[in-house]
């Protein structure tokens, strides 16, 4: 198990460029299975999720090649179906939560799919509901093997139909959309997911062939084709690493400007971290933050305390909030966070208590946090990470913090974030890996 040592008190200075976006390439990755044609995807960020599902499509028998860095071809003309029903890829799936989004191009390409419970965060419950009813109104057959926790669909001809999605799930979408775009007829889906991500994996879609209208909105319509071919796809820089990043340098006083962000795909991340008092301008499409010794929390405007809370898109993304609480921490004033989707995703708020922050956990969903405003350095601890997103904010903490901390478990924090010590040491931070 590998650990982050982090001197704390440097302020950082400089340029960093964020990564391709994590949550948009495990989507387009699985979508190279929709077609026996090469398929080219640009900005591929070097982190373990993304490398073990790449490593898993292998296995599969995808041919990947690598021509260039984050630039990867993937060509599923000779898919391995014996090796679909092994053991070793339904272990490979349980380890991976990303292996979920295989069962839509699986099952609309190759009339099948089985796969296991898939892994991921430790962060409460993630359903599967709204995908495999998704791909059951398209005409699959599903079983449930309780004993195995595994999922089987079938189908031998999916048909196009109008839902009405029970959430606007980002990954249920993703997997209805890539089985419908090969269904027969007209599919209609209603309350769909609509972030950038899902957006660009839409795009390659109909660069590859399909056929699909209402791209940003939550009605998506699809007409069914034949076949899809090839394409070149760009990933977007990862929104979740350019709000790490805003929250890092308010945390640490530091100026800095993160590049390349692809400023119109943020939404209204920005003016979140606007709230909380962060000042920063936007140049061209990068984003530059001046060095702040105070930054105060804004009230709503009957005076009442500041809550931010989690919502589908446009509104935030639920896996900003736990930067935005350790943002918070330094900052002057109160605010409530309301993280509404996943119950066990705040219960790393005892590590920053324990450290010397002021935070008040309701209950699962919702912590008050006191700020500091400076007035009070955090105090380093040994601490371990237990999710992707908690063990970036530890970090955060942990780099403002008085004294050299330690955070065990930090393959978590290395499945979302690409080489991000060294990254962060060539803009000042001290940060080594053991």
């Amino acid at each position: 198990m590998a650990s982050f040592i982090i001197e704390g008190g440097q302020r950082l200075k400089g340029t960093i460029v964020p990564q391709g976006a994590k949550n948009e390439v495990l989507q387009i990755i699985c979508a190279t299975l929709l077609t026996p044609e090469t398929v080219t995807i640009e900005n591929v960020p070097d982190i373990l999720d993304v490398n073990n599902l790449i490593s898993l499509l292998i296995k599969m028998g995808v041919s990947v090649s690598r021509s260039g860095e984050g630039r990867y071809s993937f060509k599923a003309d000779n898919v391995d179906m014996e090796y679909l029903e092994s053991a070793d890829f339904l272990k490979s799936c349980s380890s991976l939560r990303g292996s979920v989004m295989l069962m839509g191009p699986l099952l609309a390409r190759f009339g099948s799919a089985l796969i296991s419970k898939p892994g991921g965060d430790k962060i409460g419950r993630r359903r599967l509901d709204t995908h495999l009813v998704g791909l059951q109104k398209l005409g699959a057959a599903f079983e449930l093997d309780n004993e195995n926790q595994t999922y089987r669909l079938s189908a031998k001809q999916l048909k196009g139909c109008y839902m009405l999605l029970d959430e606007a799930s980002v990954t249920g979408t993703a997997n209805i959309v890539m089985a419908a775009v090969l269904a027969k007829g007209k599919t209609t889906i209603y309350n769909a997911a609509c972030e950038p991500y899902l957006q660009q994996l839409c795009k390659m879609l109909n660069n590859m062939g399909a056929k699909i209208s209402g791209i940003a909105s939550n009605l998506l319509t699809i007409e069914g084709v034949d076949a899809l071919g090839g394409c070149t796809h760009r990933v977007l820089p990862d929104m979740i690493e350019v709000g790490s990043f805003i929250g890092m340098a308010a945390m640490t006083k530091s100026e800095l400007t993160i590049k390349d962000v692809s400023f119109e795909n943020l939404g209204i991340i920005p003016e979140s971290f606007r709230r909380l008092g962060i000042n920063f301008e936007q140049k061209g499409d990068d984003i530059y933050i001046p060095s702040q010794e105070n930054y105060q929390i804004e009230s709503f405007i009957d005076g009442s305390i500041m809550t931010i809370s989690d919502a589908p898109w446009p509104g935030l993304t639920p896996d900003l909030l736990s930067v935005m609480l350790v943002t918070a921490i330094q900052a002057k004033g109160s605010v409530l966070i309301h993280q509404k989707m996943f119950e066990s995703r705040l219960f790393f708020v005892d590590k920053l208590i324990d450290m010397g922050a002021q935070i008040i956990l309701c209950d699962p969903h919702r912590a008050v946090v006191i700020g500091h405003n400076q007035q009070f350095r955090l105090k380093a601890r040994t601490m371990s990470s237990p999710d992707i997103r908690a063990g970036i904010a530890l970090l955060i903490a942990a780099m403002s913090a008085e004294g050299t901390s330690r955070i065990d478990n930090i393959e978590q924090i290395d499945r979302g974030y690409q080489n991000l010590e060294q990254r962060l040491c060539n803009i000042g931070a001290k940060i080594t890996r053991s």
